[in-house]
């Protein structure tokens, strides 16, 4: 088992998007740019609609894997996380929470308005338990 650094943590509390897929068997894996938090438990934490196919193809297959690159304007880095995931039912609200603040201007009144219609939303909480962490770092 591979486990997430110190400095992959710091990197990956950045407000970085990452690219996630998932297991979907002979179907070729659709990566989706995602928000996400890396958690102090190592775990990476992101949320979705309960009704998105991503949660239907985690519950029957729950491998999955995270790529996070830092912006063309800085040096090459980029953290590959993969491993099994868990749909969780609670927690997602307070994650979407912190996600806004994390990723979006919130004195702005228009991410004000898109923050509230998150909050009128039904989310799940996907988790990645990391199997495999792989890094490039220049």
């Amino acid at each position: 088992m591979s486990t997430l650094s110190a400095q992959d943590l710091e990197f990956l509390r950045r407000p970085l998007h990452g690219f996630l897929s998932v297991a979907a068997g002979p179907t070729p894996p659709q990566p989706r740019p995602v928000w996400f938090e890396a958690t102090t438990e190592g775990t990476i934490e992101l949320f979705t609609d309960p009704a998105s196919p991503k949660v239907e193809r985690l519950r029957r297959d729950p491998r999955a894997s995270l790529v996070v690159a830092a912006p063309a304007t800085e040096r090459e880095r980029w953290v590959s996380v993969a491993g099994r995931t868990s749909v969780e039912t609670g927690g997602a609200p307070e994650l979407v929470e912190r996600l806004a603040a994390r990723y979006w201007d919130l004195d702005d009144p228009s991410r004000a308005h898109d923050l509230a219609g998150l909050r009128a939303g039904t989310w799940f909480r996907i988790v990645l338990h990391p199997d495999k962490v792989t890094r490039l770092d220049f």
